[in-house]
């Protein structure tokens, strides 16, 4: 599963890293759209596999950040 951006944005903190586990509705990234900052939560619990982003990036809404398996 991945979890994508619901916004345009600059991603400004990833607030996990692979391997760990994850719980739904825990926030995974930060990402800043119109100078507000988004937790991006998942949306199921898994072990993070990858991630698809780094800090700073601007991704488009639907941008895959993390892959949980």
């Amino acid at each position: 599963m991945k979890i994508e951006s619901p916004v345009p944005g600059t991603v400004l903190r990833i607030l996990v890293a692979p391997g760990d586990e994850v719980a739904v509705d825990q926030d995974v990234v930060i990402i800043e759209s119109m100078k507000m900052e988004i937790p991006i939560a998942s949306e199921s619990a898994g072990t993070v596999d990858e991630i698809l982003t780094a800090e700073s990036d601007v991704v488009q809404e639907g941008a895959a950040l993390i892959s949980l398996k």
